[in-house]
């Protein structure tokens, strides 16, 4: 395949993505600085009951929620007397591709086929590209998928390596790139050479697709406890996973349901950097796609992304490899589950949190993925060391990212780290008003903004008095 130059694509971006989605995203825009967000979401055409149908055709939903007896048990022999909630575990790992990420990949390989288009392009180096894959080959579409996996010294780090042997395995064509920015210009080259449909990870229909896991976690609850999830909590990278659940909750009812996003702490890595690239040891759920994409939602492969995280988190918190490594473990030994890294690190903070619940409260880990040869603790720890990274067991608060993985001694020593979401929410409308080029705003705008943040509207009217932004009466 020719790839054309990095000038020529980017000039016709707009026009590239259009033609591979079928979506004018001008038609949302409201001002330089507001969209129609509700809009955008409803663009996807499908009710709920809808989306369940069509995922349902291959085998996508409905998935298992598992009660983790045995983790809950020690979680409450850790716990103050009356502490200690249940623990639950939605089972996403028995989806057709071993994640939640087919729920994403069902509806947005559905619409692809829906509009004729002869095959689907997905830019991404997780589950969501085995996902897509999947889907296609289900539906009988072409599918390519782009991945970032090597550095300059041709290195792979071995998760994005098993997912891309998945990619294949499921029939698509997988185009490997070393870590930099190329990958967006590839991936628009790809689309206008193919004409394939764009499967980003951050339109309306991969996050519709994920409200399907919010409503089944809220019905199945109910069903089983006569209640409501008192919190459920979410691996949080590029904020689809946070957004879809939480959107699913609230359309069943479940408004009281605290959402907690989780990151693993990979503080100082950057993640287009050719040194730290092999200096993360899982690449699912990390900081360094959890904090940009949430104060900037829009840098993405789209014009605006369907992601929004910082309208649903209630919290956000961060844990650190070597716990993740050590819920893996806990996971496997005392539930008998073997699985990877992404719902694990949503594990270690619900394992933390349920110790400060009431013992008659309901807390859900709210999926799980799939494991593999390359997934698996023993390469990814391996890896680090072969980078470089050294791996002893301690206190986890001793965790340096790309220089040391401590892994906790024991279930006492497994903890989280909150991050104010201020801090967020004031760079998110830092990163909106430079984007926008805007100086003075009109209560719409200002409208947006409260909604975009959650933070009220006092704090929003600071934030852009700190700015020099004035609205208008």
């Amino acid at each position: 395949m020719k790839i054309a130059s990095a000038t020529d694509v980017m000039a016709r971006r707009n026009e590239i993505i259009r033609q591979a989605l079928g979506l004018d995203y001008e038609t949302f825009a409201r001002s330089p600085l507001r969209f129609d967000y509700e809009a955008l979401m409803d663009s996807v055409g499908h009710s709920l009951g809808e989306v369940h149908r069509i995922q349902g055709e291959t085998g996508v939903g409905r998935t298992p929620l598992l009660e983790l007896r045995n983790i809950t048990a020690l979680a409450r022999e850790l716990s103050p007397a009356g502490k200690g909630a249940r623990i639950l575990l939605k089972d996403e790992a028995a989806n057709p591709s071993g994640s939640f990420k087919a729920r994403r990949a069902a509806l947005a390989v559905h619409d692809a086929a829906r509009r004729g288009y002869r095959g689907v392009v997905a830019a991404t180096s997780g589950n969501y590209g085995a996902a897509v894959a999947s889907q296609a080959a289900m539906r009988r579409l072409s599918c390519i998928v782009i991945q970032e996996a090597f550095d300059s010294r041709g290195l792979g780090q071995p998760e994005i390596l098993e997912k891309g042997r998945a990619c294949e395995a499921y029939g698509a064509e997988v185009v490997q790139l070393t870590v930099g920015p190329e990958l967006f210009h590839v991936f628009l080259a790809v689309l206008e050479e193919t004409g394939f449909y764009n499967a980003s990870l951050y339109t309306p229909h991969a996050v519709a697709g994920i409200e399907t896991l919010g409503a089944e976690i809220a019905e199945e609850v109910r069903t089983r406890y006569g209640r409501d999830p008192d919190a459920c909590v979410i691996t949080h990278a590029g904020g689809g996973n946070v957004t879809g659940t939480a959107r699913g909750l609230r359309k069943l009812g479940s408004v009281r349901t605290e959402i907690v996003g989780v990151s693993v702490d990979l503080s100082g890595l950057h993640m287009a950097s050719d040194r730290d690239f092999n200096r993360k040891s899982f690449t699912t759920g990390h900081s360094g796609f959890g904090i940009p994409f949430a104060t900037q939602p829009d840098r993405v492969d789209v014009p605006r992304n369907a992601a929004r995280a910082l309208r649903y988190v209630d919290r956000l918190v961060h844990v650190t490899q070597g716990e993740v490594f050590y819920a893996t473990e806990m996971l496997a030994k005392l539930e008998g589950l073997e699985r990877g890294p992404a719902g694990n690190t949503s594990l270690v903070a619900a394992f933390v949190l349920a110790q400060r619940m009431n013992e008659d409260q309901l807390v859900v880990v709210q999926e799980t993925e799939y494991t593999g040869a390359g997934k698996h603790p023993l390469a990814q720890l391996t890896f680090a060391r072969q980078n470089g990274v050294e791996v002893r067991r301690g206190d986890p608060r001793g965790n340096a990212p790309g220089r040391t993985i401590v892994i906790p001694e024991g279930p006492h020593q497994l903890t989280v780290t909150e991050i104010p979401l201020e801090e967020l929410r004031s760079s998110y409308i830092r990163n909106a008003i430079r984007a926008s080029g805007m100086k003075a705003i009109d209560r719409e705008d200002l409208a947006f903004l409260v909604e975009e943040t959650r933070a009220g509207e006092p704090f929003v009217r600071i934030a852009l008095a700190h700015l020099e932004v004035s609205i208008a009466a």
